[in-house]
């Protein structure tokens, strides 16, 4: 079946530069009851060059997962230039640093949630299906 029957997968945009934290959350979505999420497409950006090099692709990102602390930048400085596109995707921060200072700062910079590290399975599934969902009630109404 090409990709494009059949499609409904999201696309993710995972920006994580530990390949065992990114080996992780795929592992973790392949094992979603929620069909979007265990068929996504995930694309890896190991620092926020590759995640800009994504986002300037075309390419239609549904949701993307956000690490703060990356090789060549700050992630909350990436949320904050992503929000300023058009029709920005949402954006999930996932942080080993869970001070309350930081998921303030994570939500000021334009993050639509925060997690902290190590996640459970469910909190992930749970805040990804519910910005997905609330991208789609957002996105519904006659224009």
């Amino acid at each position: 079946m090409a990709a494009s029957d059949a499609a409904p997968g999201v696309t993710v945009l995972l920006v994580e530069d530990e390949p065992r934290n990114r080996a992780l959350v795929r592992a973790v979505l392949s094992r979603a009851a929620d069909e979007r999420l265990r068929t996504a497409n995930v694309l890896e950006a190991p620092d926020v060059a590759s995640a800009r090099a994504y986002l300037d692709s075309g390419r239609s990102i549904g949701i993307i997962l956000l690490d703060v602390r990356l090789p060549d930048g700050n992630g909350l400085e990436l949320a904050g230039e992503i929000r300023e596109r058009p029709s920005p995707p949402p954006i999930l921060v996932l942080s080993a640093s869970v001070l309350p200072s930081e998921r303030a700062a994570a939500l000021r910079s334009g993050a639509d949630e925060f997690m902290g590290k190590p996640f459970r399975a469910h909190d992930l599934y749970d805040a990804m299906a519910r910005l997905l969902d609330s991208r789609v009630a957002g996105s519904s109404s006659p224009g």
